[in-house]
């Protein structure tokens, strides 16, 4: 008896895929600008973790943040936000070398080529992530419903981590396709050289535009070019930047006669505006310089916070809680560890360039400290507390 032959299941067609003519979706490309990207990625993470932890030091570190270098802020989120703003050209570029790739077929060929494709997943979506949220939030919008500040935090670790992981799994491409003289890069068509240099000319012509138009709002010697900053840094009352003014704190006026520090400690005392204006003043010049990535010096003139918590028989290592009229902010209340609050260039100021402070600068008076990001420098201060 003869047995029927099994039926044969239909084949699914093979997908029409798009081709792609141009040239250029290479591996040496790719590797060309992934190297920039990844030193761009790079100087931003080791910034950004910087900033975080000046601005929310675990216990540990509070009383060992250094106050100098007093420009030291300034730098380090200046080269944050420009590495930032310069590595979103990059991606593009990069994204638009490799997408060709997301069209073979077939499109998992194996566990370690599916999840070579999830670890590349995780790393485009989270350098997007951090680019774009990054680049909204210097200008201050949060059409999000998270805080950006602690997400924004640990996706730099998760893509610091699929970067990472990306360059170890591809190291063997890379290596091969690191230079001209590499093997990978001499079995290219030669005659595609000229049109890579051009293209990675153009792309680094990109940079350099985004950066010259944008790096002026904390690199004030290029303050003319400064087309495409949120900030520029002489735009403001009395010719400085306000991020968060009195309104936005809730702040219509402040009284004089009926404000008053407190200052509390083992011998707590208070003060008004005018005692506070008769002990001795001092000015000193430093930045104010935001996590948005604008900064300009000034020139303050307060009481060093040293003499006001000496006054309140403080010990010479005290940190100090200081707590601002405002009436809603996160930082309405602010710690300083003692390598700040015993730094003679640390003020409770009440004049800015020569002139009493405007309301949204702080009146009726500010703390200004060196290295310390603004967001930290707190507006209409009221009282402060001995630690």
């Amino acid at each position: 008896m003869t047995l029927p032959r099994p039926r044969r299941m239909p084949r699914l067609p093979a997908p029409i895929l798009p081709t792609f003519k141009g040239k250029l979706h290479d591996p040496r490309t790719a590797t060309s600008i992934g190297r920039w990207l990844g030193g761009a990625i790079a100087v931003c993470f080791v910034t950004g973790v910087t900033s975080h932890y000046l601005q929310h030091p675990p216990d540990w570190l509070a009383n060992v943040l250094p106050s100098r270098p007093t420009w030291g802020y300034r730098l380090t989120q200046g080269l944050h936000v420009a590495s930032g703003i310069a590595a979103i050209p990059l991606l593009f570029a990069k994204l638009w070398t490799v997408y060709p790739r997301l069209f073979v077929w077939p499109a998992l060929r194996s566990v370690r080529h599916a999840l070579e494709r999830l670890s590349v997943a995780v790393l485009v979506a989270a350098a997007v992530f951090q680019l774009f949220t990054g680049l909204l939030n210097i200008v201050q919008w949060y059409p999000w419903p998270f805080s950006f500040v602690p997400v924004h935090f640990a996706v730099a670790w998760l893509l610091l981590g699929a970067l990472v992981l990306h360059v170890a799994v591809k190291y063997p491409e890379i290596r091969a396709h690191w230079s001209r003289r590499s093997p990978g890069t001499l079995e290219l068509p030669a005659a595609d050289g000229p049109d890579r240099r051009s293209l990675l000319t153009g792309i680094a012509a990109a940079v350099g535009a985004v950066t010259l138009t944008t790096v002026g709002q904390s690199l004030t010697p290029l303050k003319r070019f400064d087309l495409l900053a949120p900030r520029h840094p002489d735009h403001g009352p009395q010719g400085l930047p306000v991020n968060r003014t009195a309104a936005a704190a809730g702040l219509a006026a402040v009284s004089t006669a009926h404000w008053r520090l407190t200052v509390v400690g083992r011998d707590s005392y208070r003060l008004t505006l005018d005692e506070l204006a008769a002990m001795p003043q001092h000015t000193v010049t430093l930045p104010i310089a935001c996590v948005e990535g604008w900064s300009k010096s000034a020139q303050w003139t307060g009481v060093r916070v040293q003499d006001l918590l000496e006054r309140a028989g403080a010990r010479p290592d005290a940190a100090v809680r200081v707590v601002s009229l405002e009436r809603r902010g996160t930082y309405r209340v602010m710690e300083m560890g003692s390598g700040y609050t015993r730094d003679p260039l640390t003020l409770l100021a009440l004049r800015l360039n020569g002139q009493v402070l405007s309301l949204d600068h702080g009146f009726p008076a500010r703390i200004i400290a060196p290295n310390r990001p603004g967001v930290l420098q707190t507006k209409w201060v009221t009282r402060m507390e001995v630690l």
